[in-house]
């Protein structure tokens, strides 16, 4: 049933509570872009796209086709014609799948709103079977490093991703480890060692009693991620090496973890696609984040009944977020106590 639908969007720079590193640059803020979507009787779909460079992205890139991306939405006029309006919207855009994933927040959101229920219920979940949030400690001096790992503790997070990927690697988890000695650690290199490097710094760094690895090695050199697969003393995670349901087949048999990020792989219709493939595969599976608002971040958190692990701490990094989301008292995401129908992001 077609609908009357008004789209907007607008771009909006959020700076970050501190500099936050990873072993492919340092950023102080985040730039993203929020849409809305409105249907006649006043309910209003609320997205946003977090680009990343390595995913061949820019706000400026999705500033470009968002008015494409909406312009699909409104033809469809049916918000609930979900499938449709995301075949569409590949066809018309194979790239810049932030600017897809945000559009797709918008939509689900909207529809739930309309349906008067939370995201996860429209999806079946048991909200009690969501997994706690890790918390972030990207690359830093030591000082720097104990103090964010200070912070997270206090702020009842006990579930930690230490960024790494440096020559001082095991210096860092040392400290980590001594300020948090009952904390879980997961690390993350982001594609920063080399296969044979990634095997001898794991080894090291299992002292340090971590739960797994993120892609240690290049998403361009599947035959390393499967070397350091089969030598690796710690379970490894595919983030970078898996965008999309198509690629979990070629990652099966040479991680753990199967890591989906709504900006990379488009949309929360995708993102289900692959939490149901990589299961299918006996993988357990992650839900990841970019540094985003909650105007994304609540989105995903809707999933999280469905996953083994989440981090989805990127609203937490931000200094001040124009939205609100799901609670995470103490790292647990709250979806039994989130009242609002949709995804819960609701703006300040």
């Amino acid at each position: 049933m077609s609908v009357d639908l008004e789209t907007d969007f607008e771009r909006t720079r959020v700076a970050l509570e501190f500099p936050f590193t990873i072993a492919r640059g340092t950023r102080t803020h985040a730039e993203i872009a929020i849409v809305e979507i409105e249907d006649e009787a006043g309910h209003v779909g609320v997205g946003a796209a977090a680009p990343a460079s390595r995913y061949g992205e820019t706000v400026d890139t999705v500033e470009a086709v968002l008015p494409d991306l909406l312009a699909i939405v409104e033809d469809v006029g049916d918000p609930h014609d979900l499938a449709r309006i995301e075949r569409r919207m590949r066809d018309r855009i194979r790239a810049n799948p932030s600017a897809r994933a945000a559009v797709s927040i918008a939509v689900y959101d909207l529809v739930a709103k309309r349906l008067e229920v939370p995201l996860y219920r429209y999806f079946g979940l048991d909200p009690t079977d969501a997994p706690e949030t890790s918390y972030t400690i990207g690359i830093d001096d030591l000082d720097r490093m104990r103090a964010k790992t200070e912070t997270a503790l206090e702020r009842g997070y006990d579930t930690l991703k230490v960024k790494v990927g440096t020559d001082r690697d095991e210096e860092i988890l040392a400290t980590i480890r001594d300020v948090a000695p009952d904390a879980t650690i997961r690390v993350d290199a982001n594609e920063a060692w080399s296969p044979r490097e990634a095997v001898a710094t794991i080894d090291e760094l299992a002292a340090y009693d971590l739960e797994f690895v993120e892609q240690p090695v290049s998403a361009d050199d599947p035959e390393g991620l499967r070397y350091v697969y089969e030598r690796s003393s710690l379970p490894i995670a595919a983030d970078e090496s898996l965008r999309t349901a198509t690629d979990v087949p070629q990652v099966a048999d040479r991680c753990d973890v199967a890591t989906l990020k709504l900006m990379k792989c488009g949309g929360l219709s995708e993102a289900r696609r692959i939490v149901h493939t990589a299961h299918a595969h006996g993988l357990e599976v992650m839900c990841g984040c970019m540094v985003e608002s909650n105007a994304s971040i609540a989105a995903a958190c809707q999933l999280a009944p469905a996953l083994e692990y989440a981090d989805l701490d990127g609203s937490l990094l931000l200094e001040a977020d124009p939205y609100d989301g799901v609670s995470m008292p103490d790292g647990r995401i709250d979806l039994d106590g989130l009242e609002r129908p949709g995804t819960g992001a609701l703006e300040r």
